[in-house]
């Protein structure tokens, strides 16, 4: 893990996932959302639907390269309250001054 970056990890799949947001995982949050501005976002990330939840968590998984568990998330049993606090820190985390 790279705290520098940001980065948070979340077990997955039996395994240490790290989740990073980086440009191209903002990117893709707002066009999986729907948003066309950061004030928008943000409003939208504190009402979150399960499947907006999984699309912000994949998101943040590719961001951090772990694509082949991104791929995999709809399969995989993941706790809803556990993948929208790692969410939160990795936001959180990657926004620190």
């Amino acid at each position: 893990m790279n705290a520098a970056r940001g980065e948070h990890v979340l077990v997955l799949a039996n395994r240490r996932a790290r989740l990073c947001l980086t440009l191209g995982a903002l990117a893709e949050i707002e066009t999986a959302l729907e948003c066309r501005s950061m004030s928008e976002l943000t409003g939208r990330l504190a009402r979150l639907s399960a499947r907006d939840l999984s699309a912000v968590l994949a998101a943040l998984l590719r961001g951090a390269g772990e694509d082949e568990l991104a791929a995999r998330l709809p399969e995989l049993q993941v706790s809803p309250a556990d993948a929208a606090g790692a969410v939160a820190e990795t936001f959180r985390r990657a926004l620190e001054e």
